[in-house]
Formats: structure tokens, C-alpha cells, sequence
């Protein structure tokens, strides 16, 4: 029998809390949230749910709020305060960039070893040295805009933590690595497809899942895998000078990570993209609901969508079929993979942005540039 909820403990009531956005938020470590996390964190993450915000952006918040509150803890023996005093963040900073050559010496240095031991048991710490800057960044952000959402000003602009940051990033270099070693390029891709060579159903949802995720502009994996049937419209067929025309279909994106989905962001597949998905989908027999779905044992097709990490497993399982690397490549190779193929083939940043939907000109720009180095005269001067 349910408890009463006036007996329910705050830890409880909490748990049932997190159980209402489990469907927005799924959390394989509820209870474990429900101790760590306050009344007032569970409130905000509800408020959130209903307005609407999208759910990966929904669980990376979660994400780095459960972080921050069990290093608050940790640090300190209390929930994090709300707004965070300047100490604090600073102390934050010191814990997460720290030099390991000097922590050799110094045992002081950096987090502490309780600090560290307790977030390892937890299994919110995982790395032997000291956080990617962007990790700190962002967690910092997120902190901020989680300030914010309640109504709270908080230092985190304040020249004094600015300052750490930055002379905290100098004293620890540390090399960017992007979210995938290398890109999906059209010479990479055709290795990957030519072990989708067959006419099973496997084969022919991961050829269609690969060519669309790279000619619709390099899609990220949620928006790959939350594909629908009703964001197709089909288009007319586009002349060409030495053939018959090519099939054409626009997928209405709805909302992406850097829109809100009230404008009706649109991108374009042409030719063979086309002709793969409607094989996959005539196959399926998919006239409605997730395009890209899961495959049972005995071939029975699911109505249910695929995971976004499936996107990623299919990608790598494919590369190592075609006697690549798998470590190499990930789903985000095909989002780079889009960008540095418009740059070998000379087309102009702002086309491939429009099909890409970038938003920051400096992000696109980096693969062109790259691209154009490596290729370039500057490159072969001997």
C-alpha cells in the first residue's frame, strides 16, 4: 500500500517528484537524485519541464546540476546556496583546474583527496587530471542560468572569477580535442555504405540513416534519431542537364538545440539520399511515426524510434565492418564530416551553413578553414 504523502520523507516525496518528468527526463539514478538533490532543484526542473525546453538541454542541466550539488556537498558538507557567493565559485574553480605537476609536490593543490574520493564513490567523477575547460565552462553556465531561472543574481560575471578562469586555462593547457577524431567525409562514407550492400532491413535503415545524416547538413543524432514521417514533405523533382530529374524531400527540423522550433527551420535531400529513405521506409513499411526504428532479433521492425546513442553504435559498428577505426569516428563525425566535404568541394560557407542550420559563423568556418590549410599552398610550400 502507497504511504499517505504526509508521511512521505522529504527524500520521497522528491522521488515521486522526479517520477512525474521521468518520461521528458528519464534517470536511471532517481533515488540517488532524489537524496542529492533539493526541493527547490526539483521545482525548477519541473518548471522547466512544462516550458517546454527541449529534453537534451533538459538532461544536461540535470546532468550538471546533480554535479554541482554533490560537490557542493562534498566541499563543503551543505547544499549548494542559492545564489552562490563569490568564495564559491572560486573554490569551484581552484578544485576543477589544477596543475599535475605541481600537485605532485602539493598535495594541496587542486581538489582535495576527500573531495575526490567522495564524487568518485558517487560516480559523478571519473577523470585522473584536471577538467577540459569547456566542462568547467559550461557547468559554470549552467550554474548561472539555474541562478537566474530563480530569480537570483549571482557573481559568476564578477572580474575576480573571469580572471581565475582564464589564468587557471593558461596554467593548464590542455588540447581540444573534437566530439569525433576524425570527420565522416564522402570518401569515408562510402566505406561505411558499402557494408549496407544488401537488401535487409538492417541494411537498408543504416544506409538511409548515414546518407541522410550527412547530405541534410550534418544532423545531429537526436534530431537523426527523433526523425518523424510527418517532417517529410516531398518536393518536386529537380531537372538536371545529363540525367532524368532527382527526387527531392524537405525535412521540417521543428525544434533543434539552436532553435526554438517556432520558425520552421527546413533542409533538403536530393538524389540518392532520397531514393534511400523511401526504400527503407517502403520496406518497413513506415507511412507514419518514427523513421528510423529498431530492429528485433527475427527482423520484426519496431514501432518504437531508435535511441540517439544508437545512431552513434550504428555509425562505429559500420566503421569497423568497412576495417576502419571505430574509436576514431562518432555520430558528430557526420556533422563535421557535412562541413569539411562543402569546403573541398568549394562551396561557399553561408550555402553550407543554410543546409547545416550553424548558427555561429566561427564554428562552420573552423572546418572550412581547416580544410583550406591542409589543402592550401601555405601546406605544401616545400
Amino acid at each position: 500500500m502507497a504511504k499517505p504523502k504526509t508521511s512521505l520523507t522529504a527524500v520521497e516525496r522528491r522521488a515521486e517528484e522526479l517520477d512525474t518528468i521521468a518520461a521528458v527526463l528519464p534517470m536511471e539514478r532517481r533515488d540517488e537524485l532524489a537524496e542529492l538533490l533539493t526541493d527547490q532543484d526539483v521545482e525548477t526542473l519541473r518548471h522547466l519541464v512544462n516550458q517546454g525546453m527541449g529534453d537534451n538541454t533538459l538532461r544536461a542541466l540535470t546532468a550538471d546540476l546533480s554535479y554541482l550539488e554533490a560537490w557542493g556537498l562534498a566541499a563543503t558538507g551543505q547544499s549548494l546556496p542559492w545564489p552562490a557567493p563569490e568564495a564559491l565559485l572560486l573554490k569551484f574553480v581552484a578544485h576543477h583546474f589544477w596543475d599535475p605537476e605541481k600537485r605532485a609536490a602539493d598535495p594541496d593543490h587542486g581538489m582535495p583527496a576527500a573531495v575526490d574520493e567522495k564524487l568518485r564513490s558517487q560516480g559523478f567523477l571519473r577523470s585522473a587530471g584536471p577538467h577540459a575547460p569547456s566542462t568547467v565552462r559550461r557547468r559554470l553556465a549552467n550554474w548561472s542560468t539555474l541562478t537566474k531561472w530563480r530569480g537570483l543574481d549571482g557573481a559568476f560575471a564578477s572580474p575576480s572569477v573571469k580572471s581565475a578562469i582564464r589564468l587557471a586555462v593558461r596554467a593548464v593547457p590542455r588540447t581540444r580535442r573534437r566530439k569525433s577524431a576524425k570527420a565522416v567525409t564522402a570518401d569515408v562514407l562510402t566505406k561505411l555504405l558499402a557494408t549496407c550492400a544488401t537488401d535487409s532491413l538492417r541494411d537498408l535503415r543504416d544506409r538511409a540513416m548515414l546518407m541522410v545524416a550527412l547530405a541534410s547538413g550534418g544532423r545531429r543524432r537526436s534530431e537523426i534519431a527523433g526523425l518523424r514521417r510527418e517532417q517529410l514533405t516531398v518536393e518536386p523533382p529537380i531537372p538536371v542537364e545529363d540525367g532524368p530529374p532527382l527526387p527531392s524531400l524537405a525535412i521540417h527540423l521543428g525544434r533543434t538545440k539552436t532553435s526554438s522550433g517556432e520558425q520552421d527551420d527546413v533542409v533538403y535531400l536530393a538524389g540518392r539520399p532520397v531514393d534511400a529513405l523511401n526504400a527503407w521506409m517502403a520496406a518497413a513499411k513506415i507511412d507514419k511515426g518514427s523513421v528510423f526504428r529498431g530492429i528485433g532479433r527475427w527482423g520484426t521492425v519496431s514501432n518504437r524510434a531508435i535511441d540517439p546513442q544508437s545512431v552513434n553504435a550504428i555509425l562505429k559498428q559500420r566503421a569497423d565492418m568497412a576495417g576502419l577505426e571505430p574509436g576514431e569516428f562518432s555520430a558528430h563525425g557526420l556533422r563535421s564530416g557535412y562541413l569539411t566535404e562543402a569546403a573541398n568541394r568549394g562551396i561557399p560557407l553561408p550555402e553550407a551553413m543554410e543546409q547545416s542550420r550553424h548558427r555561429s559563423v566561427q564554428q562552420a568556418s573552423s572546418y572550412y578553414n581547416n580544410a583550406t590549410r591542409r589543402s592550401g599552398r601555405a601546406a605544401r610550400l616545400l
